[in-house]
């Protein structure tokens, strides 16, 4: 009897996760490695076009849809860190060049886990109390659901306690953050009382977009608390343990 052959997943590590989060990518590769994948990091890879498409800019968009299709196809699945880019991807790219395999297959991280693989232990180890923040478009547009808390809450040592009023949006939204400055720092403000009300050492969630602006909000506010990606919580073993950047 052969082996059953190891799921060939693409990682898309997306903008953000590349320019100024890489531990979120190398945490998502830790991840899927060490649940039997074999991950591959495709180097043609550029931006999803989101900013561009939401900005009004469908013709820039457009060539870089086209490129993802043909860099991510022929892999069993692409897995991102991130709902908003998954989003993009699955409910935009059609629209603008028409269906591909790579669009069909990608999946936002926590979706892959629990629907693909068929898990929600991931062996991980962090012992620290978090708080979960729904970002708006794995809420919204993917609907992600509780996918990520039942991630979390086999996570031996965590402690996770409810975020208040989780659903309400951070006020990021990409560039919404710079057209409506006055708008997005109320609702930041919101946000990050509701955070802190919950005594919580991190913030997680699914998209370092959202995690960049509380995060940044609450490191101003010199609260303590730590944003801390979703795939850099699961990677985490007692073996080799999560450690707080400066």
């Amino acid at each position: 009897m052969t082996a059953a052959r190891k799921p060939r997943v693409a990682l898309f590590a997306t903008c953000l996760a590349d320019t100024l989060y890489p531990e979120t990518a190398k945490a998502v590769l830790r991840l899927l490695e060490r649940l039997g994948c074999e991950v591959d990091f495709p180097l043609g890879q550029t931006c999803c076009g989101q900013m561009h498409y939401n900005t009004g800019y469908r013709d820039e968009a457009l060539p870089l849809a086209r490129r993802y299709a043909e860099v991510f196809d022929g892999y069993d699945y692409v897995v991102a860190p991130s709902g908003s880019c998954a989003g993009m991807v699955r409910e935009i790219h059609p629209g603008l060049c028409g269906p591909s395999s790579a669009v069909e297959r990608t999946y936002e991280l926590s979706e892959f886990l629990v629907d693909v693989l068929g898990v929600t232990d991931v062996g991980a180890y962090f012992p620290h109390k978090v708080t979960y923040h729904p970002t708006c478009h794995s809420l919204r547009m993917l609907g992600v659901g509780d996918r990520p808390l039942r991630l979390l809450r086999e996570v031996r040592g965590l402690e996770l306690v409810e975020l208040p009023q989780a659903e309400q949006c951070c006020g990021f939204g990409g560039t919404f953050a710079l057209k409506n400055a006055e708008t997005s720092t109320a609702m930041l403000a919101d946000k990050m009382r509701c955070v802190q009300h919950t005594g919580a050492q991190v913030l997680t969630a699914g998209d370092n977009s959202c995690l960049m602006h509380i995060g940044g909000g609450l490191s101003r506010l010199r609260t303590g608390v730590r944003a801390v990606h979703l795939a850099e919580i699961l990677a985490s073993t007692e073996e080799h343990p999560w450690v707080a950047t400066p």
